[in-house]
C-alpha cells in the first residue's frame, strides 16, 4: 500500500469514527476535509515521529495561520521561555530544559492554594463522611463500599469547619 493511500485510509477511518460521535457528515464533506488537510499539510507524516507534513516540511505549505500575536509578543514569549528553561531539550526525550537541568534555571513560583488548617479540616470531613478512596485498586469511595457505616452521616455543607484540637475519632 502506498504511503499516500495509507494516510488517506487512516484519515478516512478517523473521520468516519469522529462522524459517528458527532452529527453525520456526508461523503463529500469528509472528502473536502481530507483535501483541505492535504492541501495545508495537516495530515500525519509516515513514520513514528507523530509530526504533520506541515511540521516536517514547512517550506512546502507556506505560512502557518496567524495566532493573533504580534511578532514582538512572540519574541518576548520565546525569550521568557528560554530564560526559564521552558523549551524542549534536544533529542527524543520530550522533556523541557528546566526539567532536565533544574539547577540552571530559576525555580518556579508555587502558589499555595489552601492553608494547612483548611486541608486538615477537609481531611476530617472526608473521613467523617466516607468521601475517601478505599484501599486497593477498586477506585470506590468508603461510603460506597460500606454504605451502612455512613448511612446517617450528612455532609457539613457550606458551613465553615472548625479545627478539632483533639482526636478525630468519635467515642460512642
Amino acid at each position: 500500500m502506498s504511503p499516500r493511500r495509507f494516510t488517506l485510509t487512516l484519515l478516512l477511518l478517523a473521520a468516519s469514527a469522529a462522524g459517528h460521535a458527532q452529527s453525520p457528515r456526508t461523503r463529500e464533506e469528509v472528502r473536502a476535509e481530507l483535501l483541505e488537510a492535504q492541501r495545508t499539510g495537516n495530515v500525519l507524516a509516515n513514520g513514528e515521529s507523530g509530526l504533520t507534513l506541515r511540521e516536517l516540511y514547512p517550506q512546502r505549505y507556506g505560512v502557518a495561520p496567524a495566532s493573533g500575536l504580534t511578532r514582538a509578543q512572540v519574541r518576548e514569549q520565546l525569550r521568557e521561555a528560554q530564560r526559564t528553561g521552558d523549551v524542549l531539550a534536544g533529542g527524543e526525550f520530550g522533556v523541557k530544559l528546566n526539567e532536565l537541568n533544574p539547577q540552571a534555571y530559576p525555580p518556579r513560583e508555587l502558589v499555595a492554594g489552601k492553608t494547612r488548617a483548611e486541608v486538615q479540616a477537609e481531611l476530617r470531613e472526608a473521613i467523617r463522611t466516607g468521601d475517601m478512596l478505599a484501599d486497593g485498586d477498586s477506585g470506590q469511595l468508603l461510603k460506597d463500599l460500606y454504605p451502612q457505616r455512613y448511612a446517617h452521616v450528612r455532609p457539613a455543607g457550606d458551613a465553615p469547619m472548625q479545627a478539632n484540637a483533639g482526636s478525630t475519632r468519635q467515642v460512642r
